[in-house]
């Protein structure tokens, strides 16, 4: 399998993460992850064959070869796959609804397609992905057309600043705190969060401190659990197992085993800002 990935250009990095994709070897069968909920967004195209959930272990209808996932309380298990390939764009936390004319709440556990999101425009974006060279171009032609609908009159700086502040501080960081730093009082940020995301900040953070432990755990297999649970923000293992156990509906534990025996999702630092990286063969 091939992967890739590459930094935003400039006037996206406040906003995109980073692009990147998946192609698979001609025959190869990859097993692909649960998606576990999380602070962003993931927009993806798919010029192999698209993901096709798996609903207590059958495969389901595949997704739209283009669409956004913004998972907040869903688990998507994705089915084993042959001749996948797909370029996707990582949203930062509260970003997405800088480019799509729609509220996070309604994207929120979805799979809404290109059409969807976008109308025809959408459409035309699709058909020029499926027409291009390689990945390189579907690349530029993403970031074009998100700088086309960049809207900034759809930015909160408050809440922005907020949710960078919230995922750094894992969870630790108290909302009278969190309102008190960016210069607010409680209930007006609490107001400006739900119209932004459909979240409370609380909400938000107990995501995030989620989020970063998990990703933590499936990067780094020498960290023990309590450990990464403690610097994620628990108060203990207890508490972390508890949390992931309401989130996914199995103990971590047992998670784990399963997961670190598929692929993933959880990207490492970017190799080169700005460039494809070389692609990496694995698995």
């Amino acid at each position: 399998m091939i992967t890739f990935q590459q930094a935003p250009v400039p006037a996206l990095r406040p906003f995109i993460d980073r692009l990147w994709g998946w192609e698979a070897a001609p025959g190869e069968s990859i097993a692909l992850p649960a998606l576990l909920p999380g602070t962003g967004a993931e927009l993806y195209f798919h010029y192999g064959a698209p993901f096709r959930p798996r609903v207590a272990g059958v495969p389901a209808a595949p997704l739209e070869p283009g669409h956004l996932l913004c998972l907040r309380r869903a688990v998507l298990d994705l089915a084993p796959q042959s001749g996948a390939g797909f370029v996707a764009v990582r949203f930062k936390a509260g970003a997405v609804c800088r480019f799509v004319p729609m509220t996070e709440s309604a994207l929120r556990d979805e799979a809404p397609s290109f059409s969807l999101l976008w109308g025809p425009e959408g459409r035309i974006l699709r058909d020029r992905l499926s027409d291009a060279a390689d990945r390189i171009e579907r690349a530029g032609l993403l970031q074009c057309f998100l700088l086309a609908r960049l809207r900034p009159e759809a930015a909160d700086p408050w809440v922005e600043a907020g949710m960078a502040l919230a995922y750094r501080e894992g969870g630790r960081l108290r909302m009278d705190g969190l309102a008190g730093r960016l210069g607010l009082g409680r209930r007006q940020l609490e107001r400006r969060w739900r119209a932004l995301t459909g979240q409370s900040p609380a909400e938000f953070a107990r995501l995030a401190r989620f989020q970063r432990t998990v990703r933590r755990l499936m990067l780094d297999r020498r960290v023990r659990a309590v450990d990464a649970a403690l610097e994620g923000g628990y108060w203990d293992q207890a508490h972390f197992v508890r949390d992931f156990g309401c989130r996914v509906g199995v103990a971590p534990g047992a998670w784990l085993a399963a997961a670190r025996a598929r692929t993933h999702f959880y990207n490492t630092r970017l190799e080169a800002a700005g460039m494809l990286c070389a692609p990496s063969r694995f698995g």
